[in-house]
């Protein structure tokens, strides 16, 4: 396997450390607009320590990029298909991972296409709010561009396996495993994601991509019913306290836009289907006035002559989420909670969780937690697709897929999963 990693940012980053202790794959070009960066990740192999988790790298991973799987690649234009298609069959791509914004999602997945790769995403093309009624019908969803190729993908022999990070992604395989494990019938299925992260020395510091956040938490929201379909909701609608595990404890959660409400219907059955997310009054605040006063925008304005998208402007004010680990404590739990009956047909509620601690990921692997969560994920897929454990063509979702043996090999990672049984 010959893998190209664009986006060499937290997550990309992160997916370095993490694939650097697997012997799955021969080579891993790691590409980012900005070549240092790309460098600097790779640079950066031996920075955590070998514990739990590791099989060793073949080759070694000694500090200062001793691995010569590794090979940071120069610039790349993440916008553009061809430079793509063109790094691919340079370096003979086998598998694209795609670790930038969603924005670039179709250039990347056409680029992969193109060069005869297989491909993984994390976040799937964007969706634009339907043009007179937003919060209750769709306009275009989260996904659609991918799947409109699917029949191409799958003529063509290749798999675009999309949204395979932390949520969507590990979110997904939790659905796609109560399904098989745990019930003969599914009313609801809810995507809960809550943190008690904090970071020191800022007031306003996302842990995660603040462009991404703004655009999942400020569209509108989608919830799938068996009867209705997809629908449409207003942001930050629906808020629920969920308890979430591992001391972590009560979160307030409301409805946001994300990939597995868009997912988890096309190949796991239930009646109900919703994103939720702890966001927290503050931060909702925050959101609510970049939205107000035009901040959220991608649509470039003219500032002293130069054209500028103010969501880049308030990007570039705060700081990068990949360089907060230092100063996060508390941690993040992913999980879907599932409710429906038995095989024996009686009652059942379950929460399937991952839990990553921020104190243990920086010790270890020398990233924040919530990048490192998001990370492990299309790693752990990488290395069954290697051994062909999970295999298909055309653009599939994880739930699409065995849900057992991802979850096997993510214990096996040193990174277990856990189960909450009401």
């Amino acid at each position: 396997m010959r893998i190209l990693l664009i986006g060499a940012g937290g997550v990309g980053a992160a997916a370095v450390s993490i694939a650097a202790r697997r012997d799955f794959f021969d080579t891993m070009v790691v590409a980012d607009r900005d070549p240092a960066r790309a460098a600097r990740a790779v640079s950066a192999l031996g920075r955590g320590r070998t514990g739990a988790g590791g099989t060793g790298a073949a080759g070694g991973t000694a500090a200062g990029g001793g691995d010569p799987r590794f090979v940071a690649a120069g610039a790349l234009d993440a916008s553009s298909a061809e430079a793509v298609t063109a790094l691919c069959r340079e370096h003979r791509i086998t598998h694209v991972l795609n670790a930038v914004d969603p924005r670039f999602v179709m250039p990347i997945f056409n680029g992969a296409y193109a060069a005869g790769a297989d491909y993984l995403d994390m976040a799937m093309s964007l969706s634009t709010p339907h043009p007179d009624r937003p919060h209750a019908e769709c306009g275009v969803k989260l996904g659609d561009a991918q799947f409109a190729a699917a029949a191409d993908w799958a003529a063509a022999g290749r798999l675009a396996l999309v949204g395979i990070g932390v949520e969507p992604g590990l979110s997904d395989v939790f659905a796609r495993y109560a399904a098989d494990h745990l019930f003969s019938s599914i009313d609801q299925i809810g995507v809960r994601d809550g943190a008690n992260l904090t970071v020191d020395g800022y007031d306003f510091a996302p842990s995660f991509s603040i462009w991404t956040t703004i655009e999942e938490c400020l569209n509108p929201p989608v919830i799938w019913e068996a009867d209705r379909g997809w629908y449409t909701t207003a942001p930050f609608s629906e808020p629920e306290v969920f308890d979430f595990p591992d001391g972590i404890g009560p979160v307030e959660c409301v409805n946001v836009e994300h990939e597995e409400v868009l997912l988890i219907p096309r190949w796991v059955p239930a009646k109900r289907v919703t994103f939720k997310y702890g966001l927290g009054a503050e931060f909702i605040d925050v959101l609510k006035t970049l939205h107000k006063l035009g901040l959220d925008s991608t649509r470039p304005v003219s500032v002293g002559g130069v054209q500028v998208a103010p969501r880049d402007v308030v990007a570039a004010c705060l700081p990068d989420p990949a360089t907060l680990g230092d100063r996060m404590r508390g941690r993040t739990c992913a999980g879907t909670w599932v409710t429906g009956l038995s095989p024996t047909g009686e009652p059942l509620e379950v929460y399937l969780y991952h839990v990553v601690d921020n104190e243990w990921s920086v010790a270890e692997y020398g990233h924040q937690a919530v990048v490192w969560q998001t990370a492990l994920n299309p790693v752990v897929a990488l290395e069954l697709l290697a051994a062909g454990t999970w295999s298909g063509t055309g653009v599939l979702g994880p739930e699409a897929l065995p849900a057992k043996p991802f979850l096997d090999l993510l214990t096996a990672y040193g990174s277990p999963w856990g189960l909450r049984t009401s």
